[in-house]
C-alpha cells in the first residue's frame, strides 16, 4: 500500500537479533512429594511462576483438581526468565513421587542447563517503513520470523506476538502499522522467554527504523524520534497493534533531559571533527517504553493470579462472641 501513495518512498531494512542462552546463579532443581492418603502432591521448584506451573500441570499433566497440587517456590537462584515455564523434570518428578511412595529430588547439573535451558530473542525481521522526504513517517510494516527451538515451550508464542508485534509502534505516532509473525520450529533448545521477552526485540527494530528513516531524510535521529512522539494530549493512544491502549505518558521531556545531560550538541561537534580526522564515532539515541506488570486483572486472567496477596491460601478464622 506505501508503494502506491503519492511522495511516499519506502525504505527496506533487515534486522537479525541473535539466540540467546541463558545461565542464572543456580541452576534448577524440584523435590516432589505424595500423600496417597489424600491423593495430594506437593512440590517444591525453582520457578518464579509457582502458581502457573500448578494450573498448567494439574489441567494439562497430572488431570487432577488445583487444590490437589502444592507448589512452593523458595529462593528461585536466578532466571532471566528462564524458570518461568513448565519443564519435563518438574512433570516426572511428581509421577515419580506418585510411582515410588517416597519423596523424590532431582537437581539439575550445569551442563544440563547449558544444553536444555529454553533460550531467547532468535528473530529475523524484514521492516519497511514509508514517509515524505521532509521527515514524517507515514507507514510502517514489519515481518518477522521468530525461532520457537526444537518445541514448543509454555509461553513461546505469545513472546514474538503479544509482548513483541503489539510493541513495535514503540512511542511514536505511526498512521498506518502492520506487523505479521511467523513461528518456525528449529533444531535448536526451545525459544521462550528471556530477560525483557519480545519487548527489548521490538525495541530494537523500531529504533533501527528510526534510525534508517532520520538518515535517508538527513534529519538528526534525536529530531526525528521528537517529532514522532505520541503527545501528552493524545493519551489513551491506541497503536492499533492490538495491544491495550498506552494510558499515560511524556516522552519529549525524557529526551530533552538526556541530551542535555550527555551534552549531545558537544558530542555532535566532536562526531563531525573526528569524521574529519578519518575517525568514526558512534552516537546513539533510543526512547522507549514497555508494557510491563501486566494488567488490568481482567485482561491478564489467570496468568495473573498470585501476584499480591496468595490467592489460593486458605485459612479458618474463629472470633469470640465476648472479643
Amino acid at each position: 500500500m506505501a508503494r502506491r501513495l503519492p511522495r511516499l518512498r519506502a525504505w527496506p531494512l533487515m534486522v537479525s537479533i541473535t539466540r540467546c542462552s541463558k545461565h542464572s546463579g543456580r541452576c534448577t532443581g524440584y523435590i516432589a512429594q505424595y500423600n496417597p492418603a489424600t491423593g495430594e502432591y506437593t512440590e517444591y521448584m525453582s520457578s518464579q511462576a509457582p502458581h502457573v506451573m500448578r494450573l498448567l500441570l494439574t489441567a494439562f499433566v497430572l488431570g487432577i483438581p488445583e487444590n490437589k497440587l502444592r507448589c512452593i517456590a523458595p529462593d528461585v537462584g536466578g532466571d532471566f526468565g528462564a524458570k518461568i515455564f513448565v519443564y519435563p523434570e518438574m512433570a516426572a518428578m511428581l509421577y515419580a513421587a506418585k510411582a515410588t511412595n517416597a519423596p523424590v529430588k532431582w537437581i539439575e547439573s550445569r551442563r544440563e542447563n547449558c544444553q536444555t535451558t529454553a533460550q531467547g530473542r532468535d528473530h529475523i525481521t524484514d521492516i519497511e517503513i514509508a514517509g515524505t522526504r521532509d521527515g514524517r513517517i507515514t507507514g510502517m510494516r514489519v515481518h518477522t520470523y521468530a525461532s520457537l527451538g526444537g518445541y514448543c515451550s509454555t509461553i513461546a508464542p505469545g513472546i514474538p506476538t503479544t509482548l513483541y508485534g503489539r510493541m513495535l509502534a514503540g512511542v511514536y505516532k505511526i498512521p498506518a502499522i502492520f506487523c505479521e509473525v511467523d513461528g518456525v520450529y528449529t533444531n535448536t533448545a526451545m525459544v521462550d522467554a528471556y530477560r525483557g521477552a519480545g519487548r527489548p526485540e521490538a525495541t530494537y527494530v523500531i529504533e533501527r527504523a528510526m534510525d534508517l528513516f532520520a538518515d535517508e531524510v538527513g534529519i538528526d535521529p534525536a529530531e526525528i524520534r521528537r517529532a514522532h512522539f505520541i503527545q501528552p494530549a493524545d493519551f489513551p493512544y491506541d497503536t492499533g497493534l492490538g495491544m491495550l491502549p498506552y494510558d499515560s505518558g511524556n516522552y519529549e521531556p525524557a529526551l530533552d533531559r538526556a541530551l542535555e545531560l550527555i551534552g549531545y550538541q558537544q558530542f555532535r561537534a566532536e562526531q563531525a571533527a573526528a569524521r574529519q580526522q578519518g575517525r568514526l564515532l558512534g552516537i546513539g539515541v533510543v526512547s522507549y517504553c514497555e508494557v510491563c506488570g501486566v494488567a488490568p486483572s481482567k485482561w491478564i486472567g489467570l496468568a495473573g493470579e498470585g501476584w499480591g496477596a496468595g490467592l489460593w491460601e486458605s485459612s479458618n478464622v474463629k472470633v469470640h462472641l465476648t472479643g
